[in-house]
């Protein structure tokens, strides 16, 4: 197991997301102020490889450098945000995942199902010769 590779893939996948919340946030303010703007970005971004945030904005970069800069703030801050509280959050949200999947596991396993087998033998009523 390669754990800087694994954090690499990470960090790579992170700044991914970050990137397209980035753009989707720039959208959203181009579609109040300016919605020709926005939809040329909305078209670029369905042709564009978004999965790739690197990828993007170096294609941005090309067809509209001031999109791409205002992107790039925006990715920026958002990261700034949320890397300080991610670390404990991602732990957490593990943990609580893993609880909650093996609870539901163990439920699953041990539940019996039960068809009517009928009363129980100290359910029975006292037989006739028994009572007489």
């Amino acid at each position: 197991m390669d754990l800087k590779q694994i954090a690499k893939d990470t960090c790579k996948t992170l700044i991914s997301y970050l990137t397209y919340k980035a753009v989707r946030i720039v959208l959203d303010q181009l579609s109040e102020t300016n919605p020709p703007l926005a939809y040329w970005l909305n078209n670029f971004s369905s042709k564009s490889k978004l999965q790739d945030g690197e990828a993007y904005i170096e294609e941005l970069l090309r067809e509209k450098q001031d999109l791409a800069f205002r992107i790039m703030t925006v990715r920026q801050h958002l990261a700034e945000e949320v890397t300080d509280f991610l670390p404990e959050m991602v732990r957490t949200g593990i943990q609580e995942g893993n609880m909650k999947h093996r609870r539901q596991h163990l439920e699953r396993i041990t539940q019996l199902t039960v068809s009517d087998p009928g009363p129980l033998p100290e359910e029975q009523t006292d037989s006739p010769a028994e009572s007489g």
